[in-house]
């Protein structure tokens, strides 16, 4: 039975994909995770894989912080070498982030197989120095192919979960009516910057009829469990994700790789706004190639002050609250946009690049 070490872990971005592509192995193959202590992998991975951990962190900081960081680097590899020993494990593949940089070298260490899916446009840092170690890199963006010509980096798109490729129903506590559906989204970690932009213009929104769902996270000390205001929810997470950005009219998001995957696949139109403090400023070159095909609007991130957001939305939105005639309608353009930059299929292509590997 060949064996594969997953090492993926800390947000949605790297956990989901690297779920859908344990989802879509063949049936004989038996998959073992690798993640650290006390992040999201502990809820979501346990239930359906062995989790192995180990402590593991970058290499930025100066002086004493990057010593004790290389030294933690060296010690997660050495334990991720006999995990992979002990366990007879055929092909390592990893989703990026610092769990990647043990898992990369032991598994060069041990001779085993490793493939590396990047989804940002703009590379890790893991992947820009350890990419080439890797025996195939499978990127989400064309654009980030072009940076990684040493790598022979393989275009496969993104995977998302199986939910989001098929059919899902609106759940069920989503304001009724209808008035176009908004949904505002920051990703797994929720974000503050993007609620405080939103929250001052609910009650404009509500008044004129939109429908509005705010995920807030989980993390925001101003977050209510409800607005008390008409056709307006705030949840701090949705379970079912699916349904709600397969109806939505629009959705105003981070424009992390994994939250403009599943967008794409909805085919929802959307306001993403960019986090200012990404490494490397990779959420801006995400956005820029959802815009690129019209698929997109980009608003930076600015204070709760500013109109920009606010006035983009009813720019958006006019259309469908005056029920104007479709070709009026600026939404469906965009909708047809992220059509064209879903790939539905990203899961089948990474998983045939690993047993390709083992089983060439």
């Amino acid at each position: 039975m060949p064996r594969l070490l997953i090492a993926a872990s800390g947000t949605g971005g790297h956990l989901f994909p690297a779920l859908a592509v344990a989802e879509a192995l063949p049936s004989d193959w038996d998959v073992h995770w690798l993640g650290v202590p006390d992040r999201l992998e502990r809820q979501l991975v346990p239930s359906r894989f062995p989790l192995h951990t180990v402590k593991a962190g970058g290499l930025q900081g100066r002086g004493l912080r990057k010593l004790i960081n290389l030294l933690r680097l060296i010690g997660a590899t050495r334990s991720v070498r006999k995990l992979i020993r002990r366990e007879g494990v055929s092909a390592v593949f990893s989703t990026g982030g610092y769990i990647a940089a043990p898992a990369i070298l032991a598994a060069r260490w041990c001779g085993v197989p490793v493939v590396l899916h990047e989804s940002n446009a703009i590379p890790g840092r893991v992947t820009r120095l350890l990419g080439r170690l890797c025996s195939r890199v499978a990127v989400g963006l064309p654009a980030a192919a072009e940076r990684l010509p040493q790598c022979r980096p393989v275009v496969t798109g993104t995977p998302v979960r199986a939910e989001f490729l098929q059919p899902a129903p609106l759940p069920d506590w989503v304001p009724q009516g209808s008035g176009p559906l908004l949904v505002v989204m920051g990703g797994s970690q929720g974000a503050v910057g993007l609620n405080r932009m939103v929250r001052p213009m609910l009650p404009r929104l509500s008044e004129a009829g939109v429908r509005v769902v705010h995920l807030t996270g989980s993390n925001d000390p101003e977050a209510a469990s409800s607005s008390g205001l008409p056709g307006v929810v705030e949840r701090p997470f949705c379970d079912a994700m699916a349904g709600l950005l397969q109806q939505a009219d629009l959705a105003v998001s981070r424009s992390g790789a994994g939250a403009l995957s599943e967008l794409a696949v909805c085919g929802t139109p959307a306001v993403l706004v960019p986090y200012p403090a990404a490494a490397d400023h990779h959420q801006d070159a995400n956005a820029s190639a959802a815009a690129s095909l019209a698929a997109a609007v980009i608003v930076h991130q600015h204070t709760p002050e500013s109109p920009v957001l606010e006035r983009t939305l009813w720019r958006l939105l006019g259309a469908r609250l005056r029920a104007s005639a479709p070709t009026a309608d600026p939404l469906t353009p965009m909708g047809v946009g992220m059509q064209h930059l879903a790939v539905r299929d990203a899961d089948q292509q990474v998983a045939q690049l690993i047993t390709g590997l083992v089983n060439p």
